[in-house]
């Protein structure tokens, strides 16, 4: 599974590494924030074919 991480402020290499490793280790973290993702842009790409 690819996934990417996209911070909303600047962070040290260390600070990434960290919370990868950690999406990495808690799978069902991981799996429901792809849920939330993948139902979001389910609705803005239905809104923009209306």
């Amino acid at each position: 599974m690819k996934f990417m991480y996209s911070a909303s402020r600047l962070m040290k290499a260390g600070e990434v590494k960290s919370l990868c490793e950690e999406m990495k280790e808690n799978k069902k973290l991981l799996m429901q924030q792809e849920l939330i993702i993948k139902n979001t842009l389910f609705k803005i790409n239905e809104k923009a074919a209306s």
